[in-house]
């Protein structure tokens, strides 16, 4: 076991905390004035927390840096019924890629008008969907799908749509989360022509409204320079449609990625600096090509989510193995897949109890049988973890659970909301019976 001789400051270790997080007594967290171990003990483990007030100041501050664009929030990152109610209250748009999240935020009582559907493979039950429940935006990312939604639309039907392209910008925190390059599955390249011809198909279908371009560079994105890159490519493009159709477009999408740190010094991007420097780079290209600036629409997802989640978990045994010291927990990849899909690095820590012990760099370790079932490696914890201990991890609320699976029938864990010193279930913890009950056949 390797001894870290300089832990990080306390004030520094709770930089990615959400901004309630309070120590009612030493070796203990609270957020949003409910106590993470008192959370565990009532819910059981794992449990992930919520933190309402975090969610809605970080919709607050999207609305205040951009306040003449509207604000769609990324359902993808994490979705259940308070969440789509939380942003809807706070004025929010909602981005979708499925009929069941569509259906489930309108069931809620999201407006749908103010939802935008995405996705590369739209189904036709998606399209369907969407058309019933009179979704805002349907956003092309492929040719084929423009003859589909006309012909779902019908001569006498209405929908407004935007084209998703490529501007050809390599921008993201791994390549897996790369969306704004020609060599991957989304969009309409701008480079090949494909985007204008699909924009020239689109114009000739009278039932179906293009409202504007649309593009999405990629995840965990910390500089502000690609999104002014896209800005320039993206008017170049509206510039070459206004020479040739006559067309003004209304609306330009950027769409999201906007980084967060999940570890104490690690940078994030600067969101005030963003806004500036976009709505500046937006204005100029517009003046040089001689257009009116368009309506912004910004889409964050795991920037709003992701610092109001904690998930918390069990430890079950601690394992020495020659240098290396592996803390195994009751979760795992089943509930947290991404640092087993782009090896991304998590700062947990030991609640519950007060230690004294030096910190050592270990392994957290989650149940599933796979080697590379990791939460958290050379993570720095008290050296005395032990079983029965509780351990928590910041930064839990995006792309966790709405990307869990059922590996080991362990089931999912429940999602509890915090605010001011209350706690209330808003997902359930997937039962035995939940599993059972979807196994029809003998």
């Amino acid at each position: 076991m390797t001894t870290v001789h300089e832990p990080i400051t306390a004030a520094a270790e709770l930089a990615v905390w959400p901004a309630s997080t309070t120590e009612p007594r030493p070796g203990d967290l609270a957020v949003g004035g409910v106590p993470l171990a008192e959370a565990a003990e009532r819910f059981g483990t794992p449990v992930y927390l919520l933190d309402e007030a975090e969610v809605r100041d970080r919709c607050r501050t999207y609305r205040d840096a951009f306040p003449d664009a509207d604000i769609v929030y990324a359902a993808k990152a994490f979705l259940c019924r308070a969440m789509a109610h939380w942003t809807a209250e706070e004025g929010l748009g909602l981005d979708v890629c499925s009929a069941g999240e569509l259906e489930l935020a309108v069931t809620t009582g999201f407006p749908a008008e103010r939802i935008v559907l995405h996705g590369n493979a739209k189904s036709p039950r998606d399209l369907d969907t969407a058309l019933r429940l009179g979704v805002g935006r349907v956003v092309i990312d492929s040719p084929s799908e423009i003859a589909r939604l006309a012909a779902a639309v019908g001569p006498d039907g209405h929908q407004k749509v935007m084209v998703r392209v490529v501007p050809g910008i390599s921008a993201g925190g791994h390549e897996k989360i790369r969306t704004g390059t020609d060599d991957q599955k989304f969009g309409l390249s701008i480079t090949d022509g494909y985007a204008q011809h699909a924009i020239t198909r689109i114009l000739d279908q009278p039932q179906l409204e293009l409202t504007g371009l649309h593009c999405h560079l990629g995840s965990q994105i910390t500089s502000v320079k690609p999104y002014l890159v896209a800005v320039r490519r993206l008017v170049g493009l509206m510039a070459r449609l206004h020479e040739q159709h006559g067309l003004v477009l209304p609306e330009l999408d950027l769409g999201g990625g906007h980084g967060i740190a999940y570890r104490p010094g690690e940078p994030a991007l600067d969101l005030t600096a963003l806004a500036r420097k976009v709505r500046a780079e937006l204005a100029d290209a517009c003046t040089t090509a001689g257009l009116p600036v368009p309506r912004l629409i910004i889409e964050p997802g795991r920037a709003i989510a992701g610092p109001a989640g904690i998930a918390v978990y069990r430890v079950l045994s601690v394992k020495r193995t020659g240098e290396h010291v592996f803390v195994a927990v009751d979760g795992g990849m089943s509930d947290n897949p991404r640092p087993a899909l782009y090896g991304v690095r998590y700062a947990p820590r030991l609640i519950g109890r007060h230690s004294t012990a030096d910190r050592a760099r270990v392994t957290v370790v989650g149940r599933h049988c796979e080697a590379g079932d990791t939460l958290a490696a050379d993570a720095e914890l008290p050296a005395d973890v032990r079983p029965g201990d509780l351990l928590a991890v910041p930064v839990a609320g995006a792309y966790h659970l709405s990307m869990a699976s059922g590996y080991n029938l362990v089931g999912r864990p429940p999602v509890v909301a915090v605010r001011d010193g209350s706690a209330r279930l808003l997902v359930r913890r997937e039962s035995l019976e939940d599993i059972r009950s979807r196994d029809v056949g003998l």
